[in-house]
């Protein structure tokens, strides 16, 4: 019999941004590879079916990632 663990991640949760789905701008892609590390601030409805995370990136501002693009920092 095997267990799970799974990861919560909840408002407050330092988290990596381990990959981007969408195209993003120059500008957000050069921050993550300084820093692809954040805080999550937030949750959003994504399409209607998924939960976006909003995070809020180390130059102050926040952006939202799916949840299979961050990782527990």
């Amino acid at each position: 019999m095997s267990q799970q663990t799974s990861v919560t991640i909840d408002i407050g949760s330092k988290v990596r941004v381990t990959r981007v789905r969408d195209r993003i701008p120059g500008a957000l892609v050069e921050l993550l590879k300084k820093d692809s590390t954040g805080t999550v601030v937030d949750f959003r409805t994504v399409d209607g079916k998924g939960i976006g995370v909003v995070v809020q990136l180390s130059d102050g501002s926040t952006s939202w990632f799916f949840e299979d693009e961050i990782a527990p920092g």
